[in-house]
């Protein structure tokens, strides 16, 4: 296989251990497809866990846009744009040695090419790449995620895996808590992942994007802290099974039913969220 071409000449392909590209695409068993430099880290965390150390699996991001609009104070508060954007795309990198990927791919798009001006592209670049990685589990951004960026990142992705045909499509798709935890999702509907293994690794990973986290985000905390919470507040009436818990919003019938649509299937899991707090509520009138 070759590794394919990709539409913008400044994409960045960083292979942690110096080996072929080619080699370490073909190789990706856990891929995540995320907007922007530290969301890998903070929404995929199960397959990254998954992974590390391990021969058998190899874990894979790729990260669609350049990071021009990050948000900085600070050290960082008087960056302009092109310096941010380099200053964030050697985090990623460095995220990428931290947690053995076995590739991280930026593609540097603009955050409004994704959205609306050349969405083509970005289809071409993921279809490309999932094409020749083939995983068994894509990590995604969810549809109920309140950041526009990552709502068009996820239809872009499913737009690209949906042009390839059944048997080069993930075999699952995740979709991912960021900008929205997934705690309100009934039970029955969420996918759980019990990360609490390596608190270090996982720090780590959200620590190394200091332009975030001290130019005024508090992500490494933010995120440890909803983890930690899902594990607590799982379940009611039983002793806690895990530290740190993910949840996941199964997406994989959207890769099945080309006539699903990110609307529906979102709206569907609302309505069923709001029958089990009616039904609820109606219960413990009626008691």
């Amino acid at each position: 296989m070759a590794f394919p071409i990709l539409s913008r000449t400044d994409a960045d392909v960083f292979v942690p251990d110096g080996g072929s590209a080619d080699r370490a695409l073909a190789a990706l068993t856990h891929l995540a497809v995320a907007a922007h430099q530290d969301d890998v880290e903070f929404m995929a965390l199960d397959g990254i866990l998954q992974c590390f150390g391990r021969e058998d699996r190899s874990f894979g991001a790729v990260v669609v846009t350049d990071g021009a609009g990050s948000p900085r104070s600070g050290l960082y508060a008087e960056y302009p744009d092109n310096r941010m954007k380099e200053v964030r795309r050697l985090e990623q990198r460095k995220a990428a040695v931290l947690g053995e990927y076995g590739l991280c791919v930026q593609l540097r798009h603009g955050s409004r090419a994704v959205r609306e001006t050349d969405r083509a592209a970005v289809v071409r670049d993921l279809a490309g790449l999932l094409a020749e990685a083939r995983p068994e589990i894509l990590y995604v951004h969810n549809p109920c995620d309140k950041h526009d960026t990552h709502v068009a990142v996820l239809a872009r992705t499913l737009e690209a895996a949906r042009s390839l045909p059944d048997a080069l499509r993930p075999r699952r798709m995740l979709g991912c808590e960021v900008w929205r935890g997934l705690d309100w999702m009934p039970d029955s509907d969420k996918v759980t992942a019990d990360v609490s293994d390596h608190p270090n690794l996982a720090a780590a990973l959200s620590g190394v994007f200091d332009s975030q986290v001290c130019g005024g985000k508090r992500y490494d905390l933010a995120m440890a802290g909803r983890r930690m919470a899902n594990a607590t507040f799982f379940a009611s009436h039983g002793v806690d099974q895990a530290t740190s818990l993910a949840y996941f919003m199964d997406l994989t019938p959207l890769l099945r039913d080309p006539d699903l649509s990110l609307s529906v299937y979102a709206a569907a899991c609302i309505a069923r969220f709001a029958d089990e707090v009616g039904d609820r509520i109606r219960r413990m009138e009626m008691e």
